[in-house]
């Protein structure tokens, strides 16, 4: 996140930065089917979350609760964070074989902003889950985890 005006401009640094996002996902996103927090709380790096999306209404993943990891390297958040998935999901940017939401697959990683959050990250991938591409696509059973 940069603040400023007229062409000044402050970088806001990365752990104020991810101490936003997490005050943030601690109050709850929207509607409430997508949630994240830190993995340890005694990581004063904050690099490892854990996100959770409930599927999207009117699609294969209606009800259902996908676990996900999501790491934070230093370089965040001038560079996306890794993210995948904990539950199996069959989607056209994730690999059927580890669950990693592939950048070059998935928009907004492979066309990062520093303005993107990892909230933003979540809701898309929910978004593109009730999506033409995915939204019928046969999913492996419930309580299956790579």
């Amino acid at each position: 996140m940069t603040i400023g005006s007229g062409g000044s401009s402050i970088v806001v640094p990365r752990n104020f930065r991810l101490l936003e996002e997490l005050e943030r996902g601690e109050k709850g996103i929207g509607d409430g089917t997508v949630s994240y927090g830190m993995d340890d709380g005694d990581d004063i790096y904050m690099r490892s979350w854990t996100g959770t999306i409930i599927g999207p209404l009117n699609s294969v993943h209606d009800g259902r609760i996908y676990q996900l990891k999501l790491f934070c390297d230093k370089d965040y958040p001038d560079k996306p964070p890794s993210v995948r998935f904990h539950s199996r999901i069959s989607m056209a940017c994730v690999s059927p074989d580890t669950g990693v939401v592939e950048p070059k697959k998935f928009h907004m990683l492979a066309n990062w902003h520093r303005d993107y959050t990892m909230e933003d990250i979540l809701m898309q991938l929910k978004k593109d889950m009730a999506a033409p591409l995915n939204r019928k696509v046969v999913q492996p059973p419930e309580c299956t985890f790579f």
